[in-house]
């Protein structure tokens, strides 16, 4: 059961559902579940959430929220991304706590993953 009043779900705009599915699920092994043509969700990621058809793009640019992963492994999560069609918008970089980078999916969301390894 969801928690009372706490973040549960997480909408992003795509693109291309299609190449966006493919490029989370060969950098993150996520599965989805199509609703339709125009709209595809994702569970069990560390938040539920789904992709929207859109010719619109989430980018801190424009003031969008940033979504952060984690990981053990930040080169190695680079590489993963990089490997199935993310651009990486910002190179890693130190910051107070850890280091991180940003890229793009393949509709042009915009997101980040930092990892406290390596300090």
């Amino acid at each position: 059961m969801p928690d009372h009043e706490k973040i549960n779900y997480v909408e992003f705009p795509a693109t291309n559902i299609e190449s966006t599915k493919a490029f989370f699920a060969s950098a993150f092994n996520w599965a989805f579940v199509d609703y339709g043509p125009d709209y595809t969700a994702f569970s069990d990621e560390g938040l539920d959430g789904g992709f929207y058809e859109s010719d619109l793009a989430a980018s801190t640019k424009n003031g969008s929220a940033l979504v952060v992963f984690y990981s053990d492994d930040l080169e190695g999560t680079q590489s993963k991304v990089e490997n199935a069609g993310g651009s990486i918008i910002k190179e890693i970089f130190s910051f107070p706590g850890g280091r991180r980078f940003h890229f793009a999916d393949p509709s042009g969301n915009e997101f980040a993953v930092w990892s406290d390894e390596g300090m």
